[in-house]
């Protein structure tokens, strides 16, 4: 039976820790999308937004503040659902790599518990990011795009139902798993190392159940840095190929992304949003991991 609560347990407390995670994350997060996807600016002209801040007081000026927390109802019940399958998964990686119950576990066996969550959450990342995206993108290239008549998506379920009925099916849904994986397998093993190093370091050896709030959101919020740290570039690509012409496509497929951005922009580009991201990234990994830990340690 108590595999079955630590499931419970770590489902709940994944959950809430999505939850936090979104609240303190989503603004940052759809200026990111907005920096990413905004066209690119024709020779002589402005880009749209000269940077992040820019970005924020353009949506703020023509959107008010709720402009930022736009496209937050879907992510809101797949981030928590996310969060819950990420650390369900990591605990039964746990479980699994413990030589007795209880034992904490080496940092190492930390980074194989994320690489292997990453690869469960990659298949529920995936078809929502895509919907995230063109949603947040919609709004940043309908300017560029009001002459060639882009697709208008009313919200999340119509992105779901346009790609279901004329781009492919459920593949079309699943454009951009590689990139996913490339993204959340590496991300996590990386994540989960950190955290777990990170709290050993603070604790001053193995046992860091005894460790205050204050070097839990540390740890959380340079974990999530270094989440991004590892695998920037490859979300650049996710968001450019998801984001991508179903009837007449700019890229052929991830590579062919990396190198005509590389090409175009040189490594820059492979670095748009890049700020937000971190800025996010931090503040967000902090809520969701305390979060996290406090409610899983009140479950007992």
């Amino acid at each position: 039976m108590s595999q079955m609560a630590d499931v419970a347990k770590d489902l709940t407390a994944g959950t809430i820790g999505g939850a936090a995670q979104l609240i303190v994350g989503h603004p940052f997060d759809t200026v990111k999308v907005k920096l990413q996807s905004q066209p690119a600016p024709l020779p002589g002209q402005l880009p749209k937004y000269s940077g992040a801040m820019d970005a924020v007081k353009q949506t703020i000026a023509s959107e008010g503040p709720r402009g930022l927390y736009k496209g937050m109802g879907a992510p809101l019940a797949t981030v928590a659902a996310f969060n819950a399958l990420l650390f369900t998964v990591r605990g039964q990686m746990e479980a699994l790599l413990r030589f007795e119950p209880g034992a904490p576990l080496t940092v190492n066996q930390q980074v194989v518990c994320g690489a292997g969550a990453g690869v469960a959450v990659s298949f529920l990342a995936c078809p929502t990011e895509l919907i995230k995206c063109r949603l947040q993108a919609q709004s940043a290239l309908a300017e560029s795009a009001a002459s060639s008549g882009a697709v208008k998506y009313g919200g999340p379920m119509d992105v779901a139902r346009h790609v279901l009925k004329s781009e492919g099916g459920l593949r079309g849904l699943y454009k951009g798993l590689v990139p996913t994986l490339a993204r959340e397998v590496p991300g996590n093993a990386a994540m989960f190392g950190v955290y777990e190093a990170l709290k050993q370091y603070f604790a001053g050896g193995k046992d860091t159940s005894g460790l205050g709030r204050g070097s839990l959101i540390v740890a959380g919020g340079l974990a999530g840095a270094s989440f991004w740290l590892s695998v920037y570039p490859t979300d650049v690509v996710k968001s450019v190929i998801q984001v991508d012409d179903y009837k007449n496509p700019k890229f052929s497929g991830s590579i062919d992304a990396f190198r005509k951005i590389l090409a175009s922009e040189g490594i820059k580009g492979l670095y748009r949003g890049f700020g937000p991201a971190m800025a996010r990234s931090v503040p967000a990994n902090a809520a969701c991991f305390l979060a996290y830990e406090v409610t899983r340690s009140s479950l007992g």
